[in-house]
């Protein structure tokens, strides 16, 4: 207990003795159980007022909860944003390879230009031979690869299904990807992997006929 605490205990209790004598006539209002209960009173109220109430404020512990959270955040083994296996972007550019980007953004541009497979008007069809599946099938040229397998009931890999990673690449082993495919959206491959016959399946759109190995990463 508190010396308030000790202090107001003890001042109810002359006030309380002293409402019992004084209603029992013992006592009169300038007895000294007055005097000695207004005084107590009066001490008690000048020291809680004169030194507070002794509460401190709490120690800010947010920055060591937050290094301590932080240490129990395991490390990965992949840079982000730039694992592209996840659609976290494209490769690292290289500092000073600024012509080389533009090039491929210039590319990506031409290529997404006006392409709506949907307003393919009588579409031709290819055959596509999955070799890893042991199966050739046949694709129209507004039908997406990835989708066009699926219908097959095969097990293709896949992610983001909007050309943001490589989860769902695939390569052509005839040569380059541009002269086999286009893509309605690619935010990954480069022109050179492009060239070396990688394709997004769930972005690309048959343009010929050519043999698909799935799940191949440049």
């Amino acid at each position: 207990m508190n010396r308030d605490a000790f202090l107001v205990g003890g001042a109810l209790l002359v006030w309380v003795a002293f409402v019992v004598f004084w209603l029992g006539n013992i006592v009169e209002l300038t007895s000294l159980g007055v005097v000695t209960g207004f005084l107590l009173t009066a001490v008690t109220v000048i020291l809680h007022y004169s030194e507070g109430t002794g509460w401190e404020p709490t120690e800010d512990i947010s920055q060591e909860v937050l290094e301590r959270r932080a240490e129990t955040v395991p490390e990965t083994d992949f840079p982000e944003p730039m694992n592209r296996s996840i659609g976290g972007g494209g490769a690292p550019v290289a500092v000073g390879a600024g012509g080389a980007e533009g090039e491929l953004a210039d590319s990506e541009e031409e290529e997404e230009e006006g392409f709506d497979p949907a307003a393919i008007e009588d579409p031709e069809t290819y055959e596509i031979e999955f070799s890893k599946e042991g199966e050739t099938i046949e694709i129209a040229e507004n039908e997406n690869i990835l989708e066009a397998g699926e219908e097959e009931g095969w097990d293709l890999p896949y992610a983001c299904r909007e050309g943001s990673c490589l989860s769902c690449s695939g390569h052509i082993a005839d040569g380059d990807a541009h002269d086999y495919v286009r893509h309605s959206n690619n935010d990954t491959l480069s022109d050179d992997e492009m060239e070396r016959g990688y394709c997004l399946t769930c972005t690309a759109y048959p343009t010929q006929s050519f043999t698909l190995e799935t799940d191949e990463s440049p």
